[in-house]
């Protein structure tokens, strides 16, 4: 039998690192990827059994094949990020970025302005950035205009024309925000020593500008230049409360990339910190949406060679929360504790915070995408095969056997469905069983719900362990249900989660929305049961105590509660009271039943 073209290709493939691309028979690109060893990652989609549905719809998409090889991982990764972005295939993650950052621009020219732009270009000024917020570029703005004088005019301060005497000093010059380099009373190198240290203030290091300070205030005390002296320190003041405000680690932790990830069932949250002189000069949070599953690993490589790229780090030190392959150039490490693991878990901590605020957006921009991150997520936390977009939960409710009486609340989307919510009265059981009262209700739940053909929940919660488990799968056996409804116990001491057929329970993280979800059920569930008991127990005290008493009928306690309001006021009546309501003959009846006559 002659061999395809995809098993020719597939065949050909050189073991070396590199990048594919899928196509499908149309030519349109599906997917790209990175690798190792071309061949080994490539043969590996066609010759394994993959978990993921979607990534099963992809092998069998795809028609050819095309590779590029290259020579370090590096490389396969900024081909790999580079290709995505250039075609947005349609089963890798999306890498947009439509924003335009705010950078701090130092101009190439004579005396150089400081200002914010938006827009990089390639004139030879130096730019800083990009930040990840205007907040930031004008907080160090201020900084710089409180510490250093520079000019703000766009005059071309060229040695002739100042010479010439083209330009006048402005009122910035009369306010003291600049020393008149227009008029030659500022000379370069003075000015081009403020521009070196307002360098090194972006890039984090705050020690030269205070030596330097510090050494100008100690020169000016020494002359009796007092007043001078307390300008120097008040810039020293400022420079010191900022740097103390901005460092957050130890001072000799610099030139360092710290990222961290967040994800759940449908996104990654990648958290970037850019760590220099003990400070963080960048920060910023990347969303990606997953399309084939992908590991917290996979997201986190091209999540690191995306917001590199996208904000020109040279760091050749990264610490991050597990090993990545991104070549042998940078220097990877795992933090274990002190301010290493400080700053790594700061990531984190924002990495959680971005997630949280999506989610409280999400909720009231597109409930739909809240709603369906929730469903997936339970999903994939509960082990099921569908989403359980109808969950129902039962619960029993009996003091030391009376009255028993049983709840199902309904939960669609994850929200109360009270319009779906049943009572049930136990009608075959005697005396306090517990588990042959669930059996009972399961039963007549679903059988009701065959019987009238309506839709059947993707999930059973039981509250209780695994003999109330045990029971309710007695009525799904009996009603052929077995394996076609997902159930599940929860224990409430330890929020144990019990399987049919599976001794060891499953415990999920306390915080996680799952969780959260399953108790909200069995609290529901609770609190409506014992609101039925509750009333069924008052009705039947009410109606046992009354109709006891021989003679007494339905219309005379009926007059009794409307006067007397409760059963207590009846018992401690006299008998002039109830003989002007009910007449000597009855009257005498309950007085004598109440006084023991």
């Amino acid at each position: 039998m002659p061999k395809t073209a995809l098993e020719i290709q597939l065949k050909t493939l050189p073991n070396e690192p590199g990048v594919y691309q899928y196509y499908d028979s149309e030519g349109k690109i599906l997917y790209v990827g990175k690798a190792k060893n071309l061949k080994k990652r490539v043969s590996s989609y066609f010759t394994k059994t993959h978990d993921s549905g979607k990534t099963r719809v992809l092998v069998k998409k795809i028609a050819s094949i095309k590779h590029i090889v290259v020579n370090t991982e590096t490389d396969a990764l900024l081909l790999e990020n580079n290709l995505i972005k250039k075609y947005r295939p349609r089963y890798n993650v999306l890498l947009k970025d439509d924003k335009s950052y705010p950078w701090i621009c130092i101009k190439n020219e004579r005396f150089p302005r400081v200002f914010s732009t938006r827009r990089v270009i390639k004139d030879g000024s130096e730019y800083f950035g990009p930040y990840t917020s205007m907040k930031t570029v004008s907080t160090l703005l201020d900084l710089i205009r409180g510490l250093f004088l520079l000019r703000t005019c766009t005059y071309d301060l060229s040695p002739e024309k100042i010479s010439a005497g083209k330009y006048k000093v402005c009122l910035e010059y009369h306010l003291g925000n600049c020393k008149g380099p227009c008029e030659g009373l500022q000379t370069e190198a003075s000015y081009q020593d403020n521009i070196a240290s307002i360098k090194e203030i972006l890039k984090g290091n705050f020690k030269t500008s205070l030596v330097q300070f510090k050494s100008q205030m100690k020169e000016l005390a020494a002359n009796m230049q007092f007043e001078e002296a307390q300008i120097i320190k008040e810039k020293i003041d400022v420079l010191e409360n900022y740097q103390a405000k901005s460092t957050i680690v130890n001072p000799k932790i610099s030139n360092v990339d710290v990222f961290s990830i967040m994800s759940d069932e449908g996104y990654g949250y990648i958290n970037f910190l850019q760590i220099s002189y003990g400070s963080i000069i960048r920060s910023h949070t990347l969303e990606i949406k997953k399309k084939l599953d992908e590991t917290d690993k996979e997201l986190l490589e091209l999540a690191i060679t995306e917001i590199r790229q996208r904000f020109d780090s040279n760091s050749k030190e990264l610490y991050l929360p597990f090993e990545v392959d991104l070549g042998e150039e940078l220097k990877i490490t795992i933090p274990k504790l002190g301010d290493k693991k400080h700053i790594l878990d700061l990531s984190l901590r924002n990495a959680k915070y971005y997630r949280m605020e999506r989610f409280k957006q999400a909720k009231i921009t597109d409930p739909d995408r809240h709603v369906n991150r929730i469903m997936a997520q339970m999903k994939s936390d509960l082990r099921l095969t569908e989403e359980p977009r109808h969950i129902e939960c039962f619960d029993n409710s009996n003091i030391q056997g009376t009255h028993p009486v049983a709840a199902c609340v309904v939960f669609r989307n994850g929200k109360p469905y009270k319009k779906d919510y049943r009572h049930f009265n136990i009608k075959t059981v005697e005396g306090p069983d517990d588990f042959a009262s669930m059996e009972e209700v399961v039963f007549r739940r679903y059988k009701r719900l065959l019987d009238e053909e309506k839709s059947l929940p993707q999930l059973i919660i039981i509250d209780g362990g695994k003999g109330q488990l045990s029971s309710a799968l007695k009525s799904l056996d009996a009603l052929n249900l077995r394996g076609k409804i997902a159930i599940i116990g929860i224990a409430k001491r330890l929020e144990e989660l019990f399987y049919p057929d599976d001794p060891i329970p499953l415990y999920l993280d306390k915080k996680s929305e799952t969780l959260k979800i399953i108790q909200q059920l069995r609290n529901e569930a609770h609190r409506f049961g014992i609101e039925h008991h509750r009333n069924k127990r008052s009705k039947t005290a009410l109606n046992t105590e009354l109709e006891t008493i021989p003679g007494i009928g339905e219309k005379t306690i009926v007059d009794l509660l409307k006067h007397f309001k409760s059963v207590k006021r009846v018992s401690e009546a006299t008998k002039q009271e109830l003989e002007a309501l009910v007449g000597v003959a009855r009257a005498s009846k309950i007085y004598n039943y109440y006084h023991n006559l």
